[in-house]
């Protein structure tokens, strides 16, 4: 397509007959074209609108779900879990004993003098390497069986199981923090659900009581003042309009990102209104000490640092090994060998076995060092804990008074609420008795309307409350 605007503005009346010419030639040429690849290629398909999907119902529970299948941080932990799972089945086969098969086929070239076997035959030339065996052909073909016997196996194994736990206690933080997440989302895009229906009544009203002041001015019982108080109102309640669309928006998306794997999925939420009544401080704090995965990540790395600190004493102590092997080792791949000068055949498959010990003498202190190490480090790990424990106490505390604070304000800001409309419809009977000044309903009109919001925001302070809460005892 040409677009005109880009070319020379030259009027019709002006323009020489070459340069009409020059555009006329390609621009045919364009067209027919054009006309032949239609021609080719068929009628062009005509986009048919596709019919809304109905929107998906997700809960409290069902966003969590899908939460979980769709948060990358989360997807990690679990991955760290179940290969710390791993490790720890490893470290266990590591104490057994290991077999596996050998097999082995050596040439060496021949140098041509011959001796007399160990079969007492001389059938073959020596080799010309002397670290090979007697013969230039040797078949190996064993099962060999190791064992270590020592305390860095144990040591392995306490580690690996302090991991395991230390990594479904990580599991568990992660899984909790994002159902606080969820939780906070999922009543947050409510609460904006919410704040904006009260922002359209708002504005109803406003502009509704912008016509009655042009009413009553227009039969001479109100000043033009109120009129513009009224109108400077009704430009606040639609800008503040604006802001809840966009507020409901934004919470819509952030929850959608951790729902689906396409954000723009249609979705309607469902809540539950029946809160749970909140339990006693003494049931709380037993089932946050019970069940507190904060507190089981501590101790499961104060089990990893004793774990080390025996890892590294180990090396400081013997160790005691045992191999055993079980096979062929001959110059023919044959149970049994060549026939000696005695009549007699020597048997090629049978067993070898070694015991060894090992003792540590003297590596310049180094093992005394990792020992040192590893009980630094278990120090403070120690410490962690003990930090650990204080803070689940001073947390319990803030959550609990939190969630107490929370519930017993959700009554006032009804009350509230209620006292607020009826203030504004008072304030505008008296204003259209004449006895109430235009302020008056301007001022019940923002009151009630930040009653709502704010009711709003207590109802997801309390549900935020009590899901922290819940996610530190485990009841979540």
């Amino acid at each position: 397509m040409l677009k005109v605007s880009m070319l020379p503005q030259i009027s019709a009346k002006r323009q020489p007959r070459t340069l009409r010419a020059l555009f006329a030639a390609p621009l045919c040429f364009f067209l027919l074209a054009a006309g032949a690849s239609a021609q080719s290629a068929g009628p062009i398909p005509v986009a048919q609108p596709t019919a809304s999907a109905a929107p998906v119902p997700i809960t409290l529970a069902e966003a969590i779900r899908r939460a979980e299948a769709n948060e990358p941080t989360y997807a990690a932990a679990k991955a760290n879990s179940a290969s710390a799972a791993l490790d720890r089945s490893i470290a266990r086969a590591g104490m057994l004993p290991t077999v596996r098969y050998y097999s082995q086929g050596i040439y060496t070239q021949p140098n041509g003098i011959y001796s007399e076997s160990g079969e007492g035959v001389a059938s073959s030339p020596n080799p010309r390497f002397v670290a090979n065996d007697s013969r230039p052909r040797e078949y190996m073909a064993q099962g060999i069986a190791d064992e270590t016997l020592g305390l860095a196996g144990p040591a392995a194994v306490r580690r690996a199981d302090a991991a395991a736990s230390l990594a479904r206690a990580q599991l568990e933080i992660a899984r909790r923090g994002l159902v606080v997440t969820v939780t906070d989302l999922f009543y947050s895009r409510l609460a904006a659900d919410h704040k904006q229906a009260i922002a359209e009544i708002a504005y109803k009203d406003a502009a509704s009581f912008t016509a009655m002041t042009v009413d009553r001015e227009t039969q001479g019982e109100a000043a033009h003042a109120d009129v513009v108080k009224a109108q400077l109102t009704e430009q606040q309640q639609w800008r503040g309009l604006q802001d809840a669309k966009l507020a409901a928006e934004t919470a819509r998306m952030n929850l959608a990102v951790l729902l689906f794997p396409d954000p723009l999925t249609p979705f309607s939420l469902q809540a539950d209104n029946a809160v749970a009544p909140l339990a006693s401080f003494a049931d709380v704090e037993a089932a946050a000490a019970k069940n507190n995965p904060e507190l089981k990540s501590a101790l499961a790395a104060l089990g990893v640092s004793n774990a080390d600190v025996m890892s590294a004493r180990a090396a400081l102590l013997p160790s005691l090994g045992l191999n055993v092997i079980y096979g062929i080792d001959a110059n023919e791949f044959a149970l049994n060998g060549p026939m000696t000068s005695s009549g007699v055949r020597a048997r090629n498959l049978g067993y070898s076995a070694s015991l060894s010990v090992n003792v540590p003498v003297w590596d310049w202190l180094s093992s005394e060092h990792k020992v040192k190490q590893s009980e630094i480090r278990r120090d403070v790990a120690r410490v962690a804990l003990s930090a650990t424990q204080r803070q689940l106490i001073a947390q319990l505390q803030t959550d609990y008074a939190a969630a107490r604070t929370a519930q017993d304000e959700l009554a006032s800001l009804d009350l509230s609420v209620r006292t607020a409309a009826e203030s504004l419809h008072l304030a505008e009977l008296r204003y259209k008795s004449g006895e109430a000044l235009v302020l008056e309903v301007v001022d019940a009109q923002n009151a009630y309307v930040a009653a709502e919001n704010a009711r709003e925001d207590g109802r997801v302070r309390h549900r935020l409350a009590l899901a922290t809460l819940q996610t530190l005892t485990g009841t979540l």
